[in-house]
C-alpha cells in the first residue's frame, strides 16, 4: 500500500526493554458521558516496547493479551489497571491468545516452538509440540476442551487434546501460511491461509476443506458471527463472511489501504475489527459499515480486539505500546476519551472485493515507525505478503 503522507514523526523507542517484578498501573478514572465509538487508551507502562499482539477476556472478569515483543502476558482490568507475568522461555515470542474451557488462558509461542497456558493467578505452564520449527502462531479453543492452533512453519493444524495428545493435520496446499483460527458453531474449526488466499476448514474428522479467495486478498483474522464465519482481508480492504457451504461475500471498507486485522463479535451483535491504519470498524449482518478513527493510528497500528466482560470491544497497539477501548454501546465512560470519534463512513456490502491492489501492508513498510520495529517482528508479520501483492 502506498505511504500516507505524514504530519510528525515519532522518536524511535528501545527495542523490547524488560522489567522485573509485576508492577500495576491504574488510569485515573473521572465519569463522563461516551458514546458509541468513543475510545479510551491505557499505556502499558509495565513494560517498554511490549509490542502487544492478541487480546481475550478471561474468566477472571479482566483482559489477557499477548505482549510478543517481552515475552510477557499482560492483563488488564476494564478499569485501567494493567499487570503482566513473565513467560519461562525467553524470546519465545508469545502471539495469539485464547479462553480455554478449563477456565485457563492459552497462548501460542512462535519462537519457542511451545503452547503456554496461564491461569487467572497468573501460574504459567509451557507444552513443547512435537514437530521442530511449526511455529504455532493462531490458537483458538473448541467446546471439547481442546485446543486448536495453526502451525505457520509447517504448513499444519494442530490440535491439543485435554489429556495432552497432539495431533497435526497437513493443509493440502503448500506453502499456504495459515494464520488465525476460530471454532465454528458446528463444532468445526475454521482458519485462514494468508499466502495462498484461502479460507480452511477442518471437521471433526480431520478433514480439510479449502476455500479461495481473490489472489491478493490476504485473508488475516477469522471469527464466529450471525450465520457464517467473518474474516478480515486486508489485500482486498474488506471484510467477509463464509458460510458452511463455502459462499463467500466481501464488503469493502470506505477508507482506502486501512488494513483490516482482528475481528470479533461485539455485544450489540455485530462485527467489530482494528484497522492497522485507521482505527476501529464496525460491520453489520448485513454489511454496512462504520468506522471510528483512533488517534494517530497509524503510528500506533491497532492489531487484535476482543470483546471484554463491560460489553465494549478492547484492542491491542502493536506500536503504540497500549491496549485501547472502544464503546460498543453508549454509556458512561470510566475515564475520558482522549480521541472522541465523530459518527464514520458508512457504506453498503457488496459481493466482490478489490482484488489486485498494488502495495504492502502498513507493518510491511519502513515509514516512521520503522526503526522502532524489531527485524524479526517485522518478518514474521510481513513474511512474503508484500512481495505477493506486487507480484
Amino acid at each position: 500500500m502506498p505511504d500516507r503522507p505524514r504530519s510528525r514523526r515519532r522518536t524511535p523507542r528501545l527495542i523490547t526493554a524488560f522489567v522485573s517484578g509485576l508492577i500495576g498501573a491504574t488510569a485515573v478514572a473521572a465519569p463522563a458521558r461516551a458514546g458509541t465509538g468513543d475510545v479510551t487508551e491505557y499505556p502499558i507502562i509495565t513494560t517498554a516496547d511490549s509490542f502487544p499482539a492478541a487480546i481475550t477476556a478471561g474468566a477472571d472478569g479482566a483482559l489477557w493479551f499477548t505482549e510478543s515483543g517481552a515475552s510477557r502476558i499482560g492483563r488488564i482490568t476494564t478499569g485501567g489497571t494493567v499487570t503482566d507475568y513473565a513467560v519461562p522461555t525467553p524470546d519465545s515470542f508469545p502471539f495469539d491468545i485464547t479462553r480455554g474451557r478449563d477456565g485457563a488462558l492459552w497462548f501460542t509461542e512462535i519462537f519457542g516452538n511451545k503452547i503456554g497456558r496461564i491461569t487467572t493467578k497468573g501460574q504459567v505452564t509451557e507444552f513443547p509440540l512435537p514437530t521442530a520449527n511449526s511455529a504455532p502462531t493462531g490458537i483458538t479453543s473448541a467446546p471439547d476442551g481442546a485446543v486448536w492452533f495453526t502451525e505457520s512453519g509447517t504448513n499444519r493444524i494442530g490440535r491439543r487434546a485435554p489429556d495432552g495428545t497432539v495431533t497435526e493435520y497437513p493443509i493440502p496446499t503448500p506453502d499456504s501460511d495459515p494464520y488465525r483460527i476460530a471454532a465454528g458453531p458446528d463444532g468445526t474449526v475454521w482458519f485462514t491461509e494468508t499466502i495462498s488466499g484461502r479460507i480452511g476448514r477442518v471437521d471433526r474428522a480431520g478433514r480439510v476443506t479449502e476455500f479461495p479467495l481473490g489472489d491478493y486478498d490476504f485473508p488475516f483474522d477469522i471469527t464466529a458471527g450471525p450465520g457464517a464465519m467473518w474474516f478480515t482481508a486486508p489485500g482486498a480492504d474488506a471484510v467477509g463472511r463464509i458460510d458452511h457451504a463455502g459462499h463467500i461475500t466481501k464488503f469493502p471498507l470506505p477508507s482506502a489501504d486501512a488494513g483490516p486485522d482482528g475481528i470479533t463479535q461485539g455485544p450489540d451483535g455485530n462485527l467489530w475489527f482494528a484497522e492497522q491504519s485507521s482505527g476501529v470498524g464496525r460491520v453489520t449482518p448485513d454489511g454496512r459499515i462504520t468506522e471510528f478513527p483512533v488517534p494517530d493510528a497509524v503510528d500506533k497500528v491497532p492489531f487484535q480486539i476482543a470483546a471484554g466482560p463491560d460489553r465494549h470491544l478492547w484492542f491491542t497497539e502493536l506500536l503504540g505500546n497500549a491496549v485501547g477501548r472502544v464503546q460498543a454501546l453508549p454509556g458512561r465512560a470510566t475515564k475520558p476519551a482522549p480521541g472522541h470519534t465523530a459518527p464514520g463512513h458508512t457504506a453498503p456490502g457488496t459481493a466482490t472485493g478489490r482484488d489486485g491492489r498494488t502495495g504492502p501492508l502498513p507493518l510491511c513498510t519502513p515509514r516512521a515507525h520503522g526503526p522502532e520495529l524489531p527485524d524479526r517482528l517485522r518478518t514474521l508479520l510481513c513474511r512474503g505478503r508484500a512481495a505477493a501483492r506486487t507480484s
